[in-house]
């Protein structure tokens, strides 16, 4: 099985199961919390690999104004995706502002389609977040990435600054196509 983002890299067994996930999402998204004004943020997320049976992640997003315009940037997170047996899942994220987080979740396919799977959902949460000094309270979070009619769904819980395990994040996010002749070139 070769990479669904055109790359012509062959995804290793291990990690079909999360090939639904490689290649470039974009869309928009809604934040809001206790010690935040709500939101409303663009946002790209790059998933890929090269092979070895792990992906790599890069999420960027940014303030949306009133007409869906960039105001600033916003969150930047990078890190990886590793699929364990029994449909677990690892994954390591590292932030700029100071805090990295190692998650642990599963991993479930609920729909395929001629091999190709068209349903899934990944459920995580956090097993460890490291601060540093200057980084702002955060004590953990849990994530639900999940593949809905060809979007790419997901949600952020978090707890910091002292509030309880809440919703902060929710975004749908949809595939950058990929044109037959890029994949040729």
């Amino acid at each position: 099985m070769l990479a669904p983002d055109g790359s012509g890299v062959e995804v290793p067994e291990e990690l079909r199961p999360l090939s639904w996930l490689i290649g470039r999402w974009v869309g928009v998204g809604t934040g809001q919390y206790p010690t935040i004004d709500d939101f409303r943020f663009g946002q790209e997320v790059v998933f890929s690999t090269d092979g070895r049976p792990f992906l790599t992640y890069l999420s960027r997003s940014w303030l949306l104004d009133d007409g869906g315009e960039r105001v600033r940037p916003l969150a930047t997170e990078a890190g990886f995706w590793r699929p364990r047996p029994d449909n677990a899942i690892e994954l390591t994220l590292a932030h700029p502002t100071g805090f990295a987080e190692q998650w642990v979740g599963s991993l479930e396919v609920t729909g395929i389609e001629n091999a190709v799977i068209t349903g899934a959902r990944a459920t995580l949460r956090t097993d460890v977040v490291t601060r540093s000094e200057s980084a702002k309270d955060y004590s953990g979070g849990e994530r639900l990435y999940g593949l809905v009619e060809g979007r790419l769904l997901w949600t952020y819980d978090m707890e910091a600054m002292g509030q309880p395990m809440q919703n902060h994040l929710a975004a749908t996010l949809l595939p950058e196509i990929v044109a037959v002749d890029e994949v040729e070139a």
